[in-house]
């Protein structure tokens, strides 16, 4: 191709990339959920996908891809067309699918373009009310003066309610037996009924049986307290100090998607954080609401990756 036409070529393409980038979204945005409904990611997509058909007047609809334990939904997004208008709603598991799965058919660096962070969601520390323990220094003795005679159940392993005791159990230097169940249901049911000692399931889940009497909270799993509970301590500063294990939720776009549509987005994204209506939904279940930069997100991402993947090895950890 002679060099004019090459050169005509590339400025007709960069001005209908332009143009594109402008006007977006042009088309509906799917919001990729790799779970079924009903569950934290699902319930956040669509709070958000209804503010982002608010805003930019094209319908925003989120589309379920459960299955896998949220590899197939996200490998669906890694190979869509990197336009912007489909989306993926992550959380800190995909930060431990690497260390789990090590034939992933994604890379998690490479086939991905990071938009922000939305949330944080701590867990909390409970216990069977049948045991004498008011505070995380009580759990501590009781957990050590029985090394490897108690047990705590958790959503199934590597689930972030199996990984954050995990993690406890380094840093606090206790041993506990592992019991893992489908789903935190049978697992506080059992802890309720002292079949179990503790668990640490989502804020969500766990502290409206602790309101309830059915369960004792001794600590959030944050770095802070949160706002949806604030006279409980975090376990950091309960005698673990650094210790930090919360569940995460963020948005993606396939790699390659132009940075005027990241960027556009992360603004969207941002303002609709900054709400306070939509603050008080998340905080009301558990949810912290925390935005950063698409740069800010990425290295957080790959800080969660090697810190998780200590942990998963370490505790020896294979997928159910």
């Amino acid at each position: 191709m002679p060099r004019a036409l090459a050169a005509i070529f590339c400025a007709c393409a960069l001005n209908a990339l332009a143009a594109e980038t402008a006007n977006y979204p042009t088309k509906p945005i799917r919001i990729v959920v790799p779970y079924t409904p009903g569950g934290p990611s699902d319930m956040q997509a669509r709070l958000i996908s209804q503010k982002l058909t608010e805003a930019w007047g094209q319908t925003a609809v989120v589309d379920n891809r459960g299955g896998g334990s949220g590899i197939i939904g996200t490998e669906l997004v890694a190979r869509a067309d990197a336009d912007g208008h489909t989306l993926i709603i992550m959380s800190g598991t995909n930060a431990v699918q690497p260390a789990l799965y090590p034939k992933l058919p994604y890379d998690l660096v490479r086939d991905f373009a990071y938009i922000t962070q939305i949330t944080s969601g701590p867990g909390i520390l409970v216990v069977s009310p049948a045991l004498p323990l008011k505070s995380v220094a009580d759990f501590l003795a009781y957990a050590r003066a029985r090394p490897g005679k108690i047990s705590f159940g958790s959503a199934g392993n590597g689930a972030p309610s199996h990984l954050a005791v995990e993690l406890l159990k380094v840093m606090a230097h206790i041993d506990a037996v592992h019991i893992p169940y489908k789903g935190m249901a049978g697992a506080l049911t059992d802890v309720i009924g002292g079949q179990i000692e503790f668990s640490i399931p989502t804020i969500a889940g766990g502290l409206p049986l602790a309101r309830a009497g059915k369960l004792h909270a001794l600590a959030v799993t944050g770095a802070r307290r949160s706002p949806a509970e604030p006279s409980l301590p975090t376990i950091a500063e309960s005698g673990v100090p650094n210790y930090q294990a919360s569940n995460w939720y963020g948005f993606a776009a396939p790699a390659k998607t132009p940075r005027a549509i990241i960027d556009k987005l992360n603004r969207e994204l941002v303002r609709i954080l900054a709400a306070s209506d939509v603050r008080d939904k998340l905080v009301n279940v558990g949810m912290e609401p925390v935005t950063s930069t698409p740069e800010q997100y990425a290295a957080f991402i790959q800080t969660e990756v090697m810190k998780w993947a200590r942990v998963v090895k370490d505790a020896n950890i294979r997928p159910e």
